[in-house]
């Protein structure tokens, strides 16, 4: 069977310090991907750079906000983007297919195995799929992060074995990455705490920062997929780490031992959809926290808050209001009410719909 990669590649990578599209860039990328596949790996791409394709196509008759602007740029951008990797590719008699998505379109468990079925497929027949974010209907609330975040789910919902998350930047530092003294953490191994050597950045032309794609890293990891983050302005990054790992900068995050089922990857990334909140007491807490598996039971829920239907994605706190896990629910918000404190229920949230922070 094949080895799956996800790699994903950012807007800081493709764009000119003018912020306009690296196209140079862009053809050495797909000169790497097409190596990656003819040496047998299944490649996914997460591509950002629509908005950067599409700035300078057309001059605006007036003044845009920022998610107009993003809008109209991404509409003409994503049209550029997609041709210029269909001809880079074609060079190779590499198929390329079109993935555009939503963060809501994760939200529902129908839309997650729909969008998980047209990449299978895809892959099936020999076509790259190239994912990015409709960014023509998003709105704010409902944007991903950045497209680290996207990688993520995608990486996770493909059961890929490895996502490779290419920044402007070598991986993570012990200190601030302009400080000389500074050096790249080579390994994350699974439950290192790196809060202190990360600091609160953005890209210049993302949305993320290093705290998002070491959050996102360490996610995918705890399910069983390596995850490396790397810098993409390297001259051969991808075939280095594949040819050359020891010798080439890159942080990897190194995968927890025991892979994760396809349902609970799809519930770990789902937090943002969850439609309420049910806290816990202590015994509760200490039992799904322990060694054994165990389902949550209404005899350990104080609080029930928000209104959700059965199937929705809730959050699950301890008495002091700290997340320690997700999950899908079997019941609505009236039956859980109604059901708080007592014994010899039904699980409001079933084990195998249960994925522990």
């Amino acid at each position: 069977m094949p080895q799956r990669i996800v790699v994903k590649v950012g807007s800081n990578v493709l764009t000119r310090d003018n912020g306009k599209l690296d196209v140079t860039r862009m053809s050495a990328l797909v000169d790497q991907l097409a190596w990656l596949r003819d040496k047998g790996y299944e490649v996914i791409l997460v591509s950002s750079g629509a908005v950067a394709s599409g700035r300078g196509e057309l001059k605006a008759s007036h003044k845009l906000d920022s998610v107009e602007q993003r809008q109209l740029y991404s509409a003409l951008g994503q049209v550029k983007l997609i041709n210029l990797y269909y001809d880079l590719f074609r060079e190779y008699r590499i198929p390329v297919g079109q993935v555009l998505t939503m963060k809501e379109n994760f939200a529902s468990r129908r839309e997650y195995l729909n969008q998980r079925a047209c990449m299978s497929v895809m892959l099936d027949n020999g076509v790259l799929p190239i994912v990015n974010e409709n960014d023509t209907v998003s709105v704010t609330e409902l944007m991903f992060t950045d497209n680290d975040e996207l990688s993520g789910l995608i990486a996770s919902m493909m059961d890929a074995q490895t996502l490779v998350i290419l920044s402007n930047v070598d991986g993570i530092y012990d200190g601030p990455p302009d400080d000389g003294t500074s050096r790249i953490i080579p390994r994350v191994e699974h439950g290192r705490d790196l809060s202190s050597y990360i600091r609160q950045e953005k890209s210049g032309f993302g949305r993320g920062g290093m705290i998002t794609k070491c959050n996102i890293a360490r996610k995918v990891a705890d399910e069983g997929i390596r995850v490396i983050i790397a810098n993409g302005k390297r001259d051969g990054i991808l075939t280095s780490l594949v040819t050359k790992p020891g010798e080439t900068p890159h942080t990897e995050f190194v995968p927890a031992g025991q892979s994760v089922s396809g349902v609970k990857k799809w519930i770990a990334h789902s937090e943002s959809f969850a439609k309420g909140t049910v806290r816990i007491n202590r015994k509760a807490a200490e039992a799904l926290c322990g060694n054994r598996a165990v389902s949550l039971l209404p005899v350990g829920v104080t609080e029930v808050e928000g209104d959700f239907e059965t199937g929705d994605i809730i959050n699950i706190v301890d008495e002091d209001g700290v997340k320690i896990a997700i999950g899908c629910v079997g019941c609505n918000s009236d039956e859980a009410r109604a059901a708080i404190g007592k014994h010899d229920q039904r699980p409001l949230v079933h084990y195998d719909y249960l994925y522990l922070e």
